[in-house]
């Protein structure tokens, strides 16, 4: 069970100090779509270049153009790349087309998706290697929570593996641990903790504590 530190609403510096705080306990670093909005590929190949022995995640939430704009984020150093559930199956495709030539990975974010069964056993058909429960901020405000989209996910998935976000923190952790996801990614529960450092060592000793 990999733990992603999710990267969103700091400048490029900020960002890179508070991954150099958890470096230890984090396993992925995700560039969040509002960091890449403001950086571009640049924020992609910086992380690389300060911590090259940690997954870089892109998360472009690709709608269209699923080829060109994938292979620009591996071409910058990402191993996975985000595309959105919700689009035509022929832009997963051109996502897979990029992942393939680069042997990377292409992770389904599975926001807003309505039929969640129906869209995995799509992705899964053309092989796509992660499925991302995922509840937005917005949707979070309202009283949504994505422990219950991960369990109609963890019934349906047959090969992908199956990762979760949504207002995850050191409290909440251990519900989701119990549905034994491959990753849990963290973004304001250790970028807006008192002390980020030790909630991301917090909740990746509660990770490895419930896994089988």
């Amino acid at each position: 069970m990999k733990l992603q530190l999710a990267l969103d609403d700091m400048t490029l510096v900020d960002s890179l100090l508070m991954a150099e705080k958890v470096r230890e306990n984090v396993d992925i670093i995700e560039i969040g779509t509002p960091l890449i909005m403001r950086e571009g590929m640049r924020g992609v190949r910086e992380f690389k270049r300060y911590f090259p022995e940690k997954e870089i995640l892109a998360d472009l939430k690709i709608m269209d153009g699923g080829y060109l704009e994938a292979d620009m984020a591996y071409d910058a150093g990402a191993d996975y790349v985000t595309v959105l559930g919700v689009t035509d199956i022929l832009t997963a495709k051109g996502v897979m087309k990029a992942a393939d030539k680069h042997s990377k990975q292409m992770v389904v974010d599975m926001i807003c998706v309505e039929d969640l069964p129906k869209i995995v056993h799509e992705m899964e058909s053309i092989n796509a290697q992660y499925i991302a429960v995922h509840t937005g901020a917005d949707q979070q405000s309202i009283g949504r929570h994505p422990i219950d989209d991960l369990k109609i996910i963890s019934e349906n998935v047959a090969k992908a593996k199956v990762s979760v976000a949504g207002g995850i923190n050191s409290h909440t952790v251990n519900s989701y641990v119990s549905y034994q996801p491959d990753v849990i990614i963290v973004g304001t529960g250790i970028t807006h903790a008192e002390n980020p450092s030790t909630e991301a060592k917090v909740i990746k000793e509660a990770m490895g504590k419930g896994e089988k």
